[in-house]
């Protein structure tokens, strides 16, 4: 259980740390090429580019999570099976009483 929540609090990390480290280095032109654009054009770029990283970030915990392997199966609660197939073996006759006294306050 710590090795997910350890790969769930990196991947958060990363998704926070990248985008903004695409911004400061737009903003601050160092990236190569980013002195040379207008600044709108460095904007949307930045941007564009920041939306990308936290997608790509997301597709990987994803792949991650795909590829991970559970280290048992999944088995259901014996209290719930037996509590639920106690409540399949009782008698039917409850529900019509049920319906029988709904009947008599219609009428």
């Amino acid at each position: 259980m710590s090795r997910v929540i350890k790969k769930f609090f990196v991947t958060s990390m990363i998704m926070w740390i990248a985008p903004v480290a695409i911004l400061y280095g737009f903003n601050n032109h160092i990236f190569p090429g980013t002195g040379q654009l207008s600044s709108s054009s460095q904007t949307l770029v930045s941007g564009f580019l920041a939306v990308i990283s936290v997608n790509l970030v997301i597709a990987l915990y994803i792949i991650m999570a795909m590829k991970e392997t559970g280290s048992s199966e999944h088995q259901p609660d014996a209290a719930f099976l037996a509590e639920a197939n106690a409540s399949i073996k009782q008698p039917s006759n409850m529900t019509t009483n049920d319906d029988t006294q709904a009947r008599e306050k219609v009428e």
